[in-house]
């Protein structure tokens, strides 16, 4: 399967100067790589995002820069805090026989019956992985089928995720990618919002009974103490 391809001219405008780039339609980008000079240069925006849209950031993209054809991936896009649109991006050129490190989304897959059924809530723990592969190796994304947590506190560990063996995920096996919690009814947690306001109370009338106490004179009569302590509860009322 041809690998996507991104037409690309090199780029002269740089700094504060690269809006005018943007006000015409292209978006801002550097090459990069370990066997290649670093590159400015420019791509249409909307071809970018069309291409983007299907490669994500580990999807081989194969760069038209002048005659050359750049193997690339595409790395750290930026976007505008308002408008969502791409300001910048890096293509990262590599080396089709050499391994790299990408971040591949989790996609869950299926629905849980435990959910289904109502017994538990399914908690996503990881949105993302962080693997290595050789660039064509790549997956587009790494799949969670959650179609077999029937129970509460099943859950889904990386070690249990199904991957091509030409892929290597650098995380922690152990980790929990999802996992299922028990539902709390809204019965249960009025329950407990009771039972905080409750030791709230005791607590206020304890401190309350602790001031009044403090304020007596050593040596008062019992008596004079209750009494004093009643006043006080009926002003206060």
């Amino acid at each position: 399967m041809a690998n996507i391809s991104l037409k690309a001219d090199v780029r002269k405008v740089m700094g504060r100067k690269v809006k005018k780039l943007r006000q015409v339609g292209l978006l801002p980008a550097n090459v990069f790589g370990k066997k290649i000079k670093s590159q400015a240069v420019s791509v249409n925006l909307k071809e970018f995002q069309k291409v983007f849209n299907q490669t994500g950031e580990t999807g081989l993209i194969d760069l038209i820069l002048d005659v050359k054809k750049i193997p690339v991936l595409i790395n750290n896009v930026t976007y505008h805090p308002l408008t969502g649109n791409p300001l910048h991006t890096d293509f990262h050129h590599v080396d089709l026989k050499e391994k790299v490190t990408a971040n591949v989304p989790l996609e869950i897959v299926g629905e849980a019956p435990a959910v289904k059924e109502k017994l538990g809530v399914l908690l996503s723990n990881l949105d993302e992985l962080e693997v290595e592969a050789l660039p064509a190796d790549l997956p587009e994304r790494i799949a969670v089928d959650v179609t077999n947590l029937k129970e509460v506190d099943q859950a889904i560990k990386i070690k249990d995720l199904k991957v091509s063996s030409e892929i290597k995920i650098t995380a922690d096996p152990e980790l929990e990618v999802v996992k299922i919690a028990p539902l709390v009814s809204k019965e249960a947690e009025k329950m407990v919002e009771e039972k905080a306001e409750k030791e709230a109370a005791a607590e206020a009338e304890k401190e309350a009974a602790e001031g009044v106490t403090e304020e007596v004179p050593e040596g008062t009569p019992k008596s004079e103490v209750q009494e004093k302590t009643s006043e006080e509860k009926k002003t206060g009322e």
